[in-house]
């Protein structure tokens, strides 16, 4: 069986996150999406609401599977008998900085490998920090989300 991980901090999830995920759930036979707090960012949602905002928009994809997860992803792909990293990618900066991580990662651990997914044209220039800064300047975020974000964000920006 193969199983890959879309690791990400996915705050919040974007229409272009969904759409990597619907495509690699049809290239490996388990998809885990691995949600985690980036330390070097502060959080637009905390991530109990990112996982369960990605649970509602992928519920109908039964060989995907949300978790959130900290410490290092080589070591929670080894223990949960992962091999493969599914990364979207939306221009070539996004390129490099992804073939550094999957290099890192593939020194440490050879029998790991990354597979890379590009993002459909229409959706390359949607990505969480242009969600947020959006939100914030009271734009309109509806078409680029899924519904179940849109819930997280005015649930969470409304306290």
């Amino acid at each position: 069986m193969s199983s890959a991980i879309f690791p990400g901090s996915f705050d919040p999830v974007t229409n272009g996150h969904i759409d990597i995920i619907k495509r690699a759930a049809k290239i490996f036979d388990r998809l885990v999406v691995g949600v985690f707090n980036n330390i070097r960012k502060q959080s637009f949602l905390p991530v109990e609401a990112r996982v369960k905002a990605l649970k509602e928009a992928v519920a109908d994809m039964e060989n995907v599977e949300v978790v959130s997860f900290d410490g290092l992803l080589a070591d929670y792909m080894i223990e949960n008998d992962i091999q493969v990293i599914v990364r979207g990618l939306r221009s070539v900066t996004d390129f490099e900085y992804e073939q550094g991580q999957a290099q890192i990662i593939k020194s440490m651990h050879p029998e790991l490998d990354t597979f890379f997914l590009l993002t459909k044209p229409k959706l390359s220039y949607v990505s969480s920090s242009v969600i947020r800064e959006m939100h914030k300047f009271g734009g309109d975020i509806s078409t680029l989300v899924p519904e179940s974000v849109l819930i997280a964000i005015e649930h969470f920006n409304n306290k």
